[in-house]
């Protein structure tokens, strides 16, 4: 209610217009706006007196209370003889207000204000209250019903709000999700479990290449302009066949820029970026029915990319976990790995961690030798029992001894007395003892083939045979492997056209011709993009052979996804705990940062400036956040080498990967942080005291966080060069400083660049922050030049920054959405974009 003050002694000391404001508080909870429409807590009355315009004092429930900055006003000191502050703070005990009929003519009334100690200086009627109006100020949604309160708002009982119902709605079906997928990832597991074994137990598997020939194209003009690729590529491998059988080792010869690697790379079915055209066999001996599916293949790459973390045996361990079938026992495979290390000569080395090879810098350690890498990495192959075995130059950038044993290690697997299988290697220069490791040659020079067939001294023999009068014969005593090289480094024509005339020295057909074994055939199934086969027939070089890609042959995982997820969980956290250098600095500089924001910002008052400085400290959070997750990005692009050949392998699905780097990223080295840096800078810096504020408050950090992390990722896997990535990571993070609301008001930005605030994640989280600050009823107390102000914090900052006191649950549900978004282009990216291409 607000009256008039009608009283002549009144009146006579103060003569200009008096207004007594008494606003009753029934139900906070129905005031639309707290501290503003409302004061105090149910129950309670707040009485504001005004002379001429100017509040005097005021008085909350029975306690009558004098502001400090009230001081100096005309009641309450500003004229001395006068005044009221003795007589105001001696008020006590109950008051009264009784009010005469309405006039029905002015709809107002006229009401007495009691109380004993102003009835002795009033008329017994008590102080009289003239011209007084009624009203209430509730929120719409009680006038749309009527009037009508529920029985828990009547009670003074706080409902739960629609964003919160929304919200654990939200979480309740995340967990319901979450669950139905273990269960139903636990019901494929034991039935994977239980699935009959595959025996290929005594066959024998070859591989047979016929007119491998692969280009790709010779200038960026002609992959600019899709009609002119036909015309201008440049041919890396020609017409290149030959056969390797189950037990033998063939060795792959050729200078520098011959297409040895390419080969390798083929014959294994990797991706390749050029076209590919050919046939690649796999005939088996040994059972009529041959293979039971596709045959496996090994490729063991030129670069060791291995766990450095990891032991020998956790490496060996955790490729067989997922590269052997599910229905493997455990024991199974911890035998298979303890065998296989007795095979490679690591048996020494099972708990030695494998470390870093090369230059050593930033605190990383050395592990195992160059050699012993090499054994590891064939080791990683073998363990999936393959069919057949490739390696691009295993013996490269090792020394002669080193090299020697990786031979002899490949020669024995070859020659297995009870699982034989092709060994193909390309060798770039090996020694004597090197050389005659292996049972066949493939000589290649400017992608050409210019002979294939046994090793020894039969590739002299062969040049001496049919090109005495083209080429030197060669020297008693010399290196074949070093003559070999001679000749290829720069042959003529013409032996190219003697290589083409005799191919009869290959030893294709020799297992066919044997009595009394069956021979069946598997041809690699392959398709081409319309793109490669467009590209080939504009050419019109090669519409008569077969086109290929490097699609694999085994294109299913050994293990089920949540056998996939468990084991990469279990590597996530060996590295965690045995590399805590980076979890630890993360701890460290939240607390040192927490602490510094938190004296920065040390008990903020409720003033006007106050309010900046709160915001200011919501605002140096949010950003910190966005700037501490560019570590993120770099753990992305540090194992994407090892994810990239792990893939390669099928070792795992990329979500598989995605969600185990994703957890045990954002647990230890997210969400930790945020909590102590947040905590110590909330309590430090006097936010709403209460538990509900300081939650929200953290709820609205941890999205952030994860978005964040997650824009990171995807930057990290987007992109191959790293630099690139944290250059527009760095620039995203300031474009959300500019756009968040708290340097440029939100609505002062130019209609043209205004849109840019939507996509922003900071301003939400910003916007979120303050609103959950000021939703807990914090009060603006200030003077602005004299003028003493009370005001609700809710305006200011919707005056100050632009942000809406409604907003906290909307910009919530953003915040998922921009989780979600985040996280559906990683997963797109990562399947589509990052993967092994040659």
């Amino acid at each position: 209610m607000s009256c008039q003050v009608n009283n002549p002694t009144l009146q006579a000391i103060y003569p200009l217009k008096s207004t007594l404001n008494i606003i009753r508080t029934l139900q906070p909870s129905l005031s639309p706006i707290p501290n503003t429409t409302t004061f105090g807590s149910q129950g309670t009355v707040y009485a504001q007196l005004f002379y001429a315009g100017v509040e005097q004092f005021y008085c909350q429930a029975d306690t009558c209370a004098q502001s400090l900055g009230n001081e100096g006003t005309t009641f309450c000191g500003g004229v001395p003889a006068a005044s009221l502050i003795k007589t105001i703070n001696g008020l006590g005990g109950t008051l009264g207000i009784e009010c005469d009929a309405l006039d029905n003519s002015t709809n107002t009334a006229t009401c007495h204000f009691k109380q004993k100690d102003l009835l002795a200086l009033f008329p017994p009627s008590g102080l009289t209250l003239d011209r007084c109006s009624f009203g209430e100020c509730v929120r719409q949604s009680v006038i749309d019903s009527g009037g009508n309160i529920s029985a828990a708002d009547s009670s003074g009982g706080k409902s739960l709000g629609g964003g919160v119902i929304a919200g654990l709605a939200v979480v309740g079906g995340l967990a319901l999700i979450a669950l139905l997928f273990i269960a139903f990832g636990c019901i494929i597991k034991r039935k994977a479990r239980k699935a009959r074994r595959n025996d290929n137990t005594g066959i024998q598997v070859g591989v047979h290449w016929d007119g491998i020939t692969y280009s790709v194209p010779g200038s960026s003009k002609a992959r600019f302009f899709g009609l002119l690729r036909g015309h201008d590529e440049k041919t890396v491998l020609d017409d290149v066949s030959g056969t390797v059988h189950a037990g033998q080792m063939m060795a792959i010869l050729g200078p520098s820029g011959a297409g040895k690697t390419t080969l390798a790379e083929i014959l294994a079915g990797k991706r390749k970026s050029g076209t590919v055209l050919g046939n690649v066999k796999f005939p088996s001996i040994g059972r009529s029915s041959g293979l039971a599916g596709a045959p496996r293949i090994a490729f063991v790459p030129q670069q060791d990319v291995l766990p450095p973390n990891l032991t020998v045996y956790e490496a060996l361990l955790f490729a067989a976990r997922l590269r052997l079938p599910e229905n493997i026992h455990t024991i199974e495979k911890r035998e298979m790995v303890e065998e296989l290390m007795a095979k490679l000569g690591i048996s020494s080395l099972r708990d030695v961690r494998i470390g870093h090879n090369g230059d050593l810098g930033g605190g990383k350690t050395r592990g195992i030798s160059g050699g012993e890498m090499r054994r590891v990495s064939i080791g990683l192959e073998l363990i999936s029992r393959p069919d057949v075995l490739i390696l691009d130059e295993p013996t490269s950038g090792l020394d002669s001894v080193s090299a020697a044993r990786v031979a002899q290690v490949l020669h024995d697997i070859a020659h297995d007395p009870t699982n034989p299988i092709p060994v193909i290697a390309s060798i770039h220069q090996p020694n004597s003892k090197l050389y005659q490791t292996f049972d066949s040659i493939l000589l290649l020079s400017h992608g050409r083939s210019l002979y294939s067939g046994p090793g020894g001294f039969a590739p002299s023999d062969y040049f001496a045979r049919v090109a005495s009068d083209i080429v030197p014969s060669c020297p008693q005593g010399y290196n074949v492997a070093d003559y070999l090289l001679d000749i290829a480094s720069d042959p003529s024509v013409s032996l190219f056209q003697i290589s083409e005339k005799d191919k009869t020295t290959s030893n294709v057909g020799q297992v066919d011709g044997e009595s009394g074994i069956e021979l069946v055939e598997k041809t690699r199934t392959i398709t081409s993009s319309d793109e490669q086969v467009n590209s080939a027939a504009a050419g019109g070089a090669f519409s008569s052979r077969k086109m290929m890609t490097s699609s694999r042959q085994q294109s299913t995982y050994a293990t089920t996804f949540l056998t996939q997820l468990q084991v990469l969980a279990g590597r996530e956290w060996k590295i965690l705990r045995r590399d805590k250098t980076l979890f630890f600095a993360h701890v460290a500089i939240s607390s040192v940062l927490g602490v510094f924001c938190g004296g920065l910002y040390y008990k903020t008052d409720t003033t006007i400036a106050g309010f900046q400085s709160r915001v200011g400290c919501l605002f140096f959070l949010g950003a910190l956040i966005a700037f501490s997750s560019l570590s993120a990005l770099y753990n992305v692009v540090e194992s994407r080498a090892l994810f990239l050949r792990e893939r390669s392998s099928l070792y795992y699905s990329p979500t598989s990967w995605l969600l185990s780097r994703f957890i045990f990223d954002v647990v230890p080295l997210r969400i930790i942080p945020t909590i102590i840096v947040s905590s110590i800078t909330y309590w430090m810096a006097g936010l709403a005291h209460d538990a509900a504020h300081f939650f929200k408050f953290l709820f609205i950090l941890v999205l952030f966080t994860l978005a964040m992390t997650l824009f990171n990722f995807l930057l990290g896997a987007l992109f191959n060069n790293g630099g690139v990535a944290i250059l527009l990571s760095a620039l995203s993070a300031l474009y959300q400083m500019t756009f968040a609301g708290f340097f440029v008001h939100l609505n002062a930005i130019p209609p043209v660049l205004r849109w840019l605030q939507w996509l922003c994640p900071l301003k939400y989280t910003l916007e979120a922050l303050s609103v959950n600050e000021v939703g807990s009823g914090l009060l603006i107390q200030d003077t602005l030049q004299g003028v003493p102000v009370s005001i609700s914090a809710s305006l200011i900052m919707n005056l100050l920054f632009g942000f809406g006191s409604n907003n906290y649950y909307r910009d919530v549900l953003v915040l998922f959405a921009f989780i979600a978004g985040f996280g559906v282009g990683v997963i797109g990216v990562v399947w589509l974009k990052v993967r092994e291409r040659r």
